[in-house]
């Protein structure tokens, strides 16, 4: 998180602001004391040029005190000086005197000026900057920050949205202030705070990061949290893209993929923004609950998207076992031999396919009137097992061979070459399994 330095760029520009004249002076009616006070407010203006901020709280005090109506200007100044002050002052008791002037000066400029909305971002700045370490502390600083989005609509500064929600994260580890609804719900409205940036042209990159790894830390999220609490907004807003995209992640990271949740993020983002991953992933969940249908026609799309061989590979072997379970053998073996002319890995698990492709065709070819040319299918399926290095489906295959008495009596030899027809289409050089 990078929240501090961004903060003390923040500091240096609201202390570059210091008010140097106001209008609507109200000096004291007693010569003596309208004297004192022209005389004390040069002083504290002299001493805050020159930054000798804890010199300027002397004077200052004393027109805070006996003239707290005498210009806005004493507190917008008055809250730089204090700040400052805290900063030059190495003991920790005095540099929290002086932290809570600060506040309490902004509190004081609301009751006379009522103008809260101006400088409440401001006070729920500096409220991070002093308390953030402070778990008794935090809950009005995150009051501060509400405060300032109820009153303006927004964050004006869209770096101090990660202090809020740091906060957020603090008050939540100190005093368990929150339920994980209530977290994610002031995580929402935290990036739209940061969406509506972004649509000014503000680059809210490295806050919205900074807010995600916050959520990350608090360690609220697992599989109940995506299916019961994230799916449900899903659900109710299904045109959610940011929410999808977040449950997607979530999912993989902690890998709920068996989630209701998951899917409808998964099948939203891969039909809005598909990428081969995505659509290999989604036709995978659709096989495995048995919905090949559905998982053709995102195979195809995903083959599209496949940027190698190794990828297109991939797809054309899952295709192969779609192929398969409806019964379209011819075009599994077609989709099998591509998968490893595309990618060579494939090879065993591709042509042991095609070999139980063939052990299951004996009903379909049958023709009833050749043992041997209705058994050689089972040679072809040998073939294809022993290109695959499958020895266990090679002597499956190997049992069925039609015998040499067979052979014999329909006048054919051992080496002779058989076409086992059929949709197969294999010619096989004959042998026995005897």
């Amino acid at each position: 998180m990078k929240i501090k330095s961004t903060l003390l760029v923040m500091g240096a520009m609201l202390l570059s602001g210091l008010v140097q004249a106001q209008d609507g002076w109200n000096w004291p009616t007693d010569p003596a004391q309208e004297a004192k006070a022209r005389e004390l407010n040069a002083a504290y203006t002299d001493y805050m040029k020159s930054e000798q901020f804890v010199e300027a709280t002397k004077p200052l005090h004393w027109l805070l005190v006996n003239t707290p109506e005498l210009n806005e200007s004493i507190y917008i100044n008055g809250t730089a000086i204090y700040k400052g002050a805290a900063d030059k002052t190495a003991d920790a008791a005095q540099k929290l005197v002086y932290q809570d002037s600060v506040m309490a000066l902004y509190e004081k400029r609301g009751k006379i000026y009522n103008n809260e909305a101006k400088w409440i971002e401001n006070k729920a700045y500096y409220g991070y900057v002093f308390f953030k370490g402070d778990k008794t502390r935090i809950p009005a600083v995150v009051a501060d920050f509400e405060k300032a989005i109820e009153l303006n609509g927004t964050i004006s500064n869209h770096q101090l949205v990660a202090a809020y929600f740091d906060l957020v994260y603090r008050n939540n580890a100190y005093n368990k202030a929150y339920t994980g609804e209530q977290v994610l719900a002031i995580y929402d409205k935290a990036n739209a705070l940061l969406d509506e940036a972004a649509a000014q042209g503000t680059d809210v990159t490295s806050s919205k990061s900074t807010l995600e790894t916050i959520l990350v830390n608090m360690e609220l999220i697992d599989c109940n949290f995506i299916e019961n609490t994230m799916g449900p907004k899903l659900k109710a807003d299904p045109t959610n893209e940011e929410l999808a995209n977040q449950i997607f992640k979530y999912s993989v990271q902690y890998k709920c993929y068996s989630s209701n949740s998951f899917m409808a993020a998964l099948e939203f983002i891969d039909s809005k923004n598909p990428t081969f991953a995505t659509s290999q992933v989604r036709a995978m969940k659709y096989m495995s609950a048995g919905e090949f249908d559905k998982a053709e026609p995102v195979l195809m799309k995903a083959m599209t998207l496949a940027e190698n061989n190794k990828q297109k590979g991939e797809i054309q072997f899952e295709l192969a076992k779609i192929y398969t379970q409806g019964g379209k053998k011819s075009q599994a073996r077609t989709a099998a031999r591509e998968a490893a002319a595309l990618d060579p890995e494939l090879t065993a698990s591709a042509f042991s396919l095609i070999g139980d492709l063939y052990m299951s065709a004996f009903n379909d070819c049958r023709g009833g009137e050749s043992r041997a040319k209705d058994y050689s299918i089972f040679i072809a399926a040998y073939n294809a097992y022993q290109r695959a290095g499958d020895s266990k489906g090679m002597a499956s295959a190997r049992s069925r061979f039609p015998s040499k008495e067979e052979l014999f009596t329909e006048g054919l030899q051992v080496g002779s070459s058989l076409s086992t027809g059929c949709w197969v289409g294999e010619t096989v050089t004959l042998a026995t399994r005897d």
